[in-house]
């Protein structure tokens, strides 16, 4: 088993900008191209479907699939849920209207770092709290 090379950074990672894909389209006939690969010259080509024209990519990424993980812990909370009668509820204090009680759930997020976190939803005001 190999080692990783040793970075010249002392193990600090650089993150470098991503590049921009965009859409690219024959000089030709304006239709959209199509990555192929050139398999005799082992390179990437932008290819026309219609003409056939061609042109060698710039760069080996073509495609790009930034997954958004932004869904915060109370995700999909309303206000609403204060009048849901299934929630459980608790004698707690609200900080914003001092109203003393709140409807309780867990965590909506998944992770290892939120565990077993509650959150409050005072019954008057709807404010949501830890």
């Amino acid at each position: 088993m190999s080692s990783p090379a040793p970075s010249s950074t002392g193990g600090a990672r650089e993150k470098k900008p991503l590049e921009q894909i965009t859409f690219r389209f024959c000089s030709e006939c304006s239709n959209m191209l199509y990555p192929r690969e050139a398999e005799d010259e082992n390179k990437l080509l932008f290819t026309c479907r219609t003409c056939n024209f061609s042109e060698p990519a710039t760069s080996s990424c073509i495609y790009r699939n930034i997954l958004n993980n932004a869904a915060g812990e109370t995700a999909g909370v309303t206000q609403d849920v204060a009048s849901d009668p299934t929630l459980p509820r608790a004698i707690k204090e609200c900080p914003a209207c001092h109203h003393p009680e709140a409807v309780f759930f867990q965590s909506q997020q998944r992770t290892s770092e939120t565990g077993m976190k509650l959150f409050y939803v005072c019954c008057d005001c709807g404010n949501i709290y830890q």
